[in-house]
């Protein structure tokens, strides 16, 4: 099983952390655990020790411990390409953590070619937009339970999103901006799961531009 999680908050009256799971739910987390062993990031004993809890799950809060230590993505979903040592820059951002507070990563940084941004009763805010990449495509692991992850990218970035939401939302909102895509876009593919919480990508205009892409004038 994973590790001890930070103590949660007491579920009060009417909380969704205690609404029952149903067996498409199961089966849900059940595909991710499978997926993550035959990347090898299981082994057959954890494996089968996550499967009977995951099978044994009554309510939402007892999908947590299941899945916390692990990058999911969507069952049936096609593989990220795996970096190579050559194509891994020294220093970058790979990692964005929040919980039961905020994180922030906005104007002119480096992201890997992954990166995990993983949010438990908190959110995150991961502007892309003036973003350097280090890859043709990077893939963003956004794993939320109670809380928000909102990915915001600009008219150039082609954006594939193929997250998981139960008892939640995962997904890419209406374009701020028209897309202007060329052969030579970066490609953002955000996978992860929301647990009753909410994954959005979603294309603005550059920092400074109107809605419609033109520079604001001084």
């Amino acid at each position: 099983m994973a590790g001890p999680i930070e103590p949660r908050p007491p579920h009060q009256p009417g909380d969704p952390a205690l609404l029952r799971v149903s067996d498409a739910d199961r089966h849900t987390i059940a595909e991710i655990l499978r997926e993550a062993a035959g990347e090898g990031r299981l082994d057959f004993e954890e494996l089968d020790e996550r499967l009977e809890a995951t099978y044994a799950a009554k309510t939402y809060a007892d999908l947590v411990p299941i899945t916390a230590d692990l990058p999911m993505t969507a069952p049936g979903a096609p593989p990220a390409p795996r970096p190579t040592a050559s194509s891994l820059p020294a220093a970058r951002h790979d990692n964005t953590l929040a919980m039961m507070g905020s994180a922030t990563r906005r104007g002119v940084w480096e992201v890997g070619e992954r990166h995990t941004a993983f949010a438990m009763w908190a959110g995150i805010d991961l502007d892309l937009r003036e973003a350097r990449f280090a890859a043709q495509e990077t893939v963003i692991y956004a794993n939320a339970i109670w809380a928000g992850i909102d990915i915001v990218v600009n008219e150039h970035t082609h954006v594939i999103v193929e997250g998981v939401g139960i008892m939640g939302a995962f997904d890419q909102a209406r374009d701020k901006v028209a897309p202007a895509l060329t052969s030579d876009s970066p490609t953002v593919r955000v996978k992860g799961l929301a647990l009753m919480a909410a994954v959005t990508v979603t294309r603005k205009p550059m920092p400074g531009q109107s809605p419609r892409g033109i520079l604001r004038r001084r």
